[in-house]
């Protein structure tokens, strides 16, 4: 079985390259940019490169996007041509080519301005139920793409896993107040409490999908490390986290006081990975538990596949404030 992968010079996809690869398994990697995990240099939009690309593919992992680091840079147009008309031809493309399953790489940004409205002052308890509610253009066309797969599984019946990543990526935050705030370790290190996932769990999210998709037919799940809180949890996570942090992690505060960090004072949202361990099998490794282990053996808590693929960035150049320019 070859599989497709999109976006092969990205975190995720060259990600899931490497993993394919060391298995043995036929990938070939498709990108705009030309990397190590690049075999077909071009545009998702562009229908017969997209078509030529998908010959003799059994499946496909779609991870090339444009992303909310390109929000300020690029149009609304040049966003609905690569993630909505994109999608929509390498769709196209996998049913003209009897491609047996089909996985989208989306977000959990397209929950946005969804977040504030479950419960005002608590954090939101955000699983696959929570009605989407975009804030940018990013997550506008990514809930665009993921419309446009559950239709093509319905009308066409290509199995199709929806996959709705949390962060991932190792760069610093894109908020000034964050990064003048807190080191770049203990942001991510707190957000797998509640909206980041290893790039090692992301990938085995993909190969549990390729594994069910057949089975399933389509689905949407969120992917994010499991959380250790409860609904029960909520209202007290948005107005007093540590409160809630040092009751289920008594020794967190001794080891962030050792390096200097904090806990941030409260948390607006929890991603639940409960449906996607259910459905799909998945069995994320690494949580927040893992990363105060880490810490307390003066470990990397990060994978080693996280460690391997590195800071990408978004663009070409940088820039002087921020990893990006936010809009």
């Amino acid at each position: 079985m070859t599989v497709l992968v999109t976006g092969s010079a990205g975190h995720l996809g060259e990600a899931v390259l490497r993993t394919l690869r060391g298995r043995g398994v036929p990938a070939r990697g498709l990108d705009v940019k030309r990397s190590p995990y690049t075999d077909c240099v071009g545009s998702i939009v562009d229908g017969p490169f997209v078509s030529s690309a998908m010959k003799g593919i059994a499946a496909v992992v779609h991870t090339a996007t444009l992303h909310k680091p390109h929000v300020a840079t690029h149009s609304w147009q040049d966003f609905v041509d690569t993630n909505v008309s994109g999608t929509l031809r390498l769709l196209e493309a996998a049913v003209a080519g009897g491609v047996e399953s089909f996985i989208y790489i989306s977000t959990t940004s397209v929950f946005g301005s969804a977040l504030g409205e479950e419960r005002s002052g608590a954090a939101a308890w955000v699983t696959e139920d929570l009605a989407p509610g975009p804030k940018n253009i990013y997550g506008a066309t990514k809930l665009m793409a993921e419309n446009l797969c559950e239709l093509t599984h319905r009308k066409r019946g290509l199995p199709m896993m929806v996959l709705r990543t949390a962060r991932f990526f190792p760069e610093e935050d894109d908020s000034r107040e964050i990064r003048r705030e807190y080191v770049t370790s203990n942001v991510q290190v707190v957000e797998m409490l509640y909206r980041r996932v290893d790039i090692e769990d992301a990938v085995s999210a993909v190969l549990c999908g390729l594994e069910r998709a057949r089975s399933i037919g389509f689905g949407r799940y969120i992917v994010s490390a499991s959380t250790p809180f409860t609904r029960a949890d909520m209202d007290l996570l948005g107005a007093d986290a540590p409160a809630v942090v040092s009751r289920l992690f008594p020794q967190c505060t001794a080891l962030f006081q050792a390096r200097g960090w904090r806990m941030f004072p409260r948390l607006d949202r929890v991603y639940v990975n409960q449906r996607a361990r259910q459905e799909l099998g998945w069995e994320p490794r690494y949580d927040f538990r893992h990363a105060l282990d880490c810490l307390k053996s003066n470990r990397e808590f990060r994978s080693a596949l996280s460690l391997e693929v590195g800071v990408k960035g978004y663009h070409g150049r940088t820039f002087a404030e921020g990893p990006y320019p936010v809009e």
